[in-house]
């Protein structure tokens, strides 16, 4: 090493010079027992003094070999090593050359991350047929609630004595839910195609486009807290058949509104047009079929969110243990359920005020067409009486 110092030091007397003579200025360093102490072997030590000292010359020479005259300085370390693997120094050390100490947490947060994705495309799952076929693969409930399945499909890795863990293993799990929703957990996006196809079986109510959503769930035992909340992601200590059924209750809810949110929507814009045809011709072309149709629609879909949604119904894990409900109510607050609950009523009182309105509007056509009926009846009777009373008359004469 200190060969290539060396060599370095008597190469740099070829360098081409406009004068015949330049200056070097010595400067002693050296290691005082008060300077910041930092605990390496004794080999990395010596190689970042040499790599300090042949940076430090060859910037001399960039810096000033372009000009007439420059000086050159050369960098003599003094340094006692002693047999403690313990260096001493009073010059900054670089991140670069002892390491980044962040660098391991963010791989282990890699390592204890667990995907979670939720998807809805269709309105209903036969949830009986679907357990019998994947008998082996069902978990039974541990609750009165029967609007969703739990099943497990390979097998948990083993830790270093923190016992089963769902990260880092092929073990997934599938929660399925009657209106329709489906939560994978830990399952990669290469595999998804074929856990859907499991469902897709005992589904109805396809829909034309399938909505999908992704979530994160990291695990760390050494947190301090229950849980930690973050963007995009849930940090807990463990994940558990509890905490599963408890975040795949919550997100397949938030999928789920998403899609009914969206069928709101379209209603709304239909009536926005309907409205300003109206207002720029003056006339309502809607037939009543179409209306009753979209009657139908919007009180559908305010049942299907309230009855099988259960968008207002507490888990029954929330109800027994508080670290549950924690989860459950940051989660809700997290994908905002309730504001977008009270977004989607306002739209559908929307709705309903304009299926009203449209409504008295057919309903005075009709009293209009009747009234027309009934005048025209009682003409064509006036009529009949004075034909018959002329035809009368002839008779006489």
């Amino acid at each position: 090493m200190w060969r290539t110092v060396d060599v370095h030091l008597r190469a740099l007397r070829f360098f081409p010079s406009p004068q015949p003579s330049f200056t070097i200025r010595p400067v002693r360093t050296i290691l005082t027992p008060k300077a910041h102490t930092l605990i390496a072997p004794q080999t990395l030590s010596l190689r970042t003094i040499v790599t300090t000292s042949v940076f430090s010359i060859f910037k001399g020479l960039g810096t000033r070999g372009s000009g007439s005259n420059f000086g050159l300085t050369v960098v003599r370390c003094v340094s006692s090593v002693s047999p403690a693997p313990t260096l001493e120094w009073n010059e900054p050390v670089s991140c670069s050359e002892v390491g980044n100490g962040d660098s391991g947490s963010v791989e282990e947060d890699s390592k204890s991350s667990i995907p979670v994705r939720a998807y809805f495309f269709s309105t209903s799952v036969d949830l009986r047929s679907l357990v019998e076929q994947n008998k082996p693969n069902f978990i039974p409930p541990a609750s009165r609630m029967t609007n969703y399945v739990l099943l497990k499909f390979g097998k948990l890795s083993e830790t270093n004595g923190l016992g089963n863990s769902l990260s880092g293993s092929n073990c997934c799990y599938m929660v399925v839910f009657q209106y329709g929703s489906i939560v994978l957990f830990n399952v990669r996006e290469h595999d998804v195609d074929g856990y859907l196809k499991i469902v897709e079986k005992h589904a109805s109510g396809s829909l034309p486009e399938m909505r999908k959503d992704e979530y994160e769930v990291r695990e760390k035992p050494a947190l301090s807290t229950w849980m930690e909340g973050g963007l995009d992601y849930i940090m807990l200590q463990y994940l558990n058949i509890d905490g599963i059924r408890t975040i795949g209750s919550v997100l397949g809810q938030s999928i789920a509104l998403d899609y009914y949110v969206r069928q709101v929507d379209g209603m709304v814009a239909e009536f926005t047009d309907i409205n300003r045809e109206m207002e720029t011709t003056g006339k309502f072309k809607m037939q009543r079929k179409k209306l009753f149709q979209l009657v139908g629609k919007a009180n559908s879909n305010l049942a299907d969110v309230i009855l099988k949604l259960g968008l207002f119904e507490r888990s029954d894990i929330a109800w027994k243990d508080a670290k549950y409900a924690q989860i459950w109510e940051y989660l809700r607050d997290e994908f905002e359920l309730t504001q977008r609950f009270a977004s989607l009523d306002f739209k559908l009182k929307f709705v309903e005020h304009n299926i009203r309105f449209l409504q008295e509007i057919l309903q005075n056509r009709k009293s209009d067409f009747l009234e027309w009926l009934i005048i025209a009846l009682i003409g064509a009777e006036i009529l009949l009486s004075v034909y018959d009373i002329v035809h009368r008359s002839a008779i006489k004469l």
